[in-house]
């Protein structure tokens, strides 16, 4: 079987070709992948500054400078995994609950078949309706949640439904195991100690940033892998959950967030686990003068794709 390879810098510039992810190959369906990059274009549910919608075109773009393997981990996704770019979800620009309504429907088409779908996004509010059918197709899932806020607000300004809401929301309906599910990088002001001690009273881990300083996130992957198992695991990362010194292109930053390096060390720690799917979320461009916020998340991105299931690793 020949896999599909991004384009290479010897092959085209990397300030040329088309602007899929990683200057993969464009696919139109999933059939016959078993990863795929699919970007959500929302900012509508967004509170603070818009300019997520604008987030996957910017990662893509970003996303040239990447190579194939991973000298840190050896992973070589692109020698064992078929992938290719499935471009964007044409969310209603106008209506939240509309558009919340297409992302469900249009993942439940991308999961017809046995692929694992990478999501460039798009504010936070995108990851309800993906849970939603990510548990239709798996059941209720394991989530490792990085961000500097827990997203659990009953509502937003008497909205249910928006990028403060979300998982709230994924635990009313279901669709994530509250005891498998662990929220990292937690801090900032807030308005009550309800903010995160609402996560602790449904069983949720959280560990706030101010508990990863300094320190090696390794031991804390070890005991989050030993903890979920074999249960099927879902990864959401929220830009804003690493410092605004390196991510500062996001609506809602923080300070005192979790490192680069750190946000790299929580998604190497999911090697060998049943990972099911995954988004980077947040990004907003116009706040991102130099790119690095979308070169960053593009790296996060490949990054998810080499703790895969199936994929090969070589010894470095």
């Amino acid at each position: 079987m020949t896999f599909n390879q991004p384009l290479g810098g010897n092959q085209m510039p990397r300030f040329g070709g088309i602007p899929t992810m990683m200057r993969l190959p464009e696919a139109k369906t999933t059939a016959g992948l078993d990863a795929c990059f699919v970007g959500v274009p929302l900012d509508i549910g967004a509170s603070n500054r818009s300019g997520t919608r604008m987030g996957p075109r910017s990662i893509r773009a970003e996303s040239c400078l990447l190579r194939p393997f991973n000298l840190a981990t050896g992973a070589a996704p692109f020698e064992s995994l078929q992938v290719a770019d499935i471009g964007d979800v044409a969310i209603n620009t106008f209506n939240l609950p509309d558009a919340v309504r297409r992302i469900k429907e249009a993942y439940d088409v991308i999961l017809q078949n046995d692929v694992v779908p990478l999501t460039l996004g798009g504010d936070h509010t995108i990851t309800y309706p993906i849970l939603q059918s990510i548990a239709k197709k798996h059941g209720p899932v394991a989530l490792i949640h990085i961000d500097a806020h827990a997203d659990v607000g009953e509502h937003m300004f008497g909205e249910k439904i928006a990028h403060g809401t979300t998982f709230r929301r994924a635990y009313e309906d279901g669709l994530i195991n509250p005891d498998l599910t662990f929220q990292i990088g937690l801090r900032g002001t807030g308005y009550s100690p309800d903010d995160f001690n609402w996560s602790r009273s449904k069983g949720f881990t959280v560990v706030t940033s101010d508990e990863c300083q300094g320190v090696s996130l390794a031991p804390l992957m070890a005991s989050i892998r030993e903890k979920i198992g074999n249960t099927k695991l879902y990864i959401s990362f929220d830009i804003d959950g690493l410092d605004p010194s390196v991510a500062p292109g996001t609506g809602t930053p923080e300070i005192g967030g979790l490192t680069a390096y750190q946000g790299q060390q929580i998604i190497r720690g999911c090697k060998g686990l049943n990972v099911i799917g995954a988004d980077v979320v947040e990004i907003s461009p116009p706040y991102d003068s130099s790119g690095n916020t979308s070169l960053l998340g593009a790296n996060l991105l490949f990054e998810m794709l080499c703790v895969l299931p199936g994929v090969k690793y070589h010894n470095v």
